[in-house]
């Protein structure tokens, strides 16, 4: 086998954006409701959950199974303590989009702001305590 038949077979492709959370079902809830995002999957006896996103899912597992999974390494976060994770979402309506999550539950961070390259971004905090962040798509030129 050659160096670029190995780098072909061995090339990494990206999977998923998996969060560790308290309540996996209300999780997932709050992101249908909130964003418009469906289950794609749900095994309730390992608590870990998939939404479908069009492309690589997000997922959120519970932190029993962090603990299941990673056994004397895993690492709950402090009660409170928000992730170090930012999701973002593209939109063609900001405004409709950050009111939507924030009359869903998430915590409104910074309104919608048109950037000086022409992208509108907004960010709220969701139930779980993690960073989304909402946008237009970057103007042309400027991807």
């Amino acid at each position: 086998m050659t160096n670029t038949q190995q780098d072909e077979q061995s090339r990494l492709t990206f999977g998923a954006t998996s969060i560790f959370v308290d309540d996996v079902p209300s999780t997932l809830d709050f992101y249908r409701r909130a964003f418009g995002l469906e289950t794609r999957f749900y095994d309730p006896d390992y608590e870990y959950g998939e939404l479908e996103t069009g492309g690589s899912p997000i997922a959120f597992g519970s932190h029993r199974l962090g603990a299941r999974l990673l056994p004397g390494v895993y690492v709950r976060p402090e009660t409170g303590q928000a992730s170090f994770v930012e999701i973002g979402f593209y939109t063609t309506d900001v405004q409709a989009a950050f009111s939507k999550a924030v009359a869903a539950g998430a915590v409104a961070l910074a309104p919608p702001k048109v950037m000086p390259w022409g992208q509108t971004v907004a960010y709220v905090r969701s139930i779980e305590g993690t960073l989304v962040g909402l946008a237009t798509s970057m103007p042309a030129g400027h991807e």
